[in-house]
């Protein structure tokens, strides 16, 4: 029998910086509208930043055009509202333009005195995916046409 002793701590850490895909330059990215201040950039870098932001209220979304069939194992998202409460859906969808599938779907409520960060870390297994998707919808309360909320993004990550 071999046998080595591990520390809890190196045991549970997975080296998972290096694995994260430079989306920058692997994709091509779609938006329905974009804050000049908070460009989809600052979402899809591998450094924190301020992260991107909707220049309209109401639904958006986020499409990534894949130059290359990605095999996806991991689907990472962070959303940051400080200010408003209100409760947001989100889906991400992936596969081809010809044959675009759910992958998952998501609500959550933002509250400023409380709950004002969602993160999601996901374990899939996507193969061969050349277009991916985010829709937010920031104002699940309310009548879209009449809400209030931009949608944002701190970070998306793939894996």
């Amino acid at each position: 029998m071999r046998k080595s002793i591990v520390s809890p701590a190196a045991a549970t850490k997975l080296p998972t910086d290096d694995l994260w895909r430079d989306l920058e330059r692997i994709a091509r990215v779609e938006i329905t509208s974009e804050d000049e201040a908070f460009p989809i950039e600052h979402a899809l870098g591998k450094h924190p930043t301020t992260g991107w932001r909707a220049a309209t209220t109401g639904p958006q979304v986020i499409r990534l055009f894949f130059d290359e069939p990605q095999n996806i194992r991991r689907i990472y998202v962070h959303f940051v509202d400080r200010a408003a409460e209100r409760s947001q859906e989100f889906a991400i969808y992936a596969g081809s333009t010809t044959d675009l599938r759910e992958v998952l779907r998501q609500q959550w409520n933002f509250s400023p005195s409380g709950t004002n960060e969602e993160i999601e870390d996901f374990v899939v297994d996507l193969a061969g995916v050349t277009m991916f998707e985010l829709r937010v919808d920031p104002d699940r309360s309310h009548d879209p046409a009449q809400s209030k909320n931009y949608a944002s993004l701190q970070t998306l990550k793939l894996a």
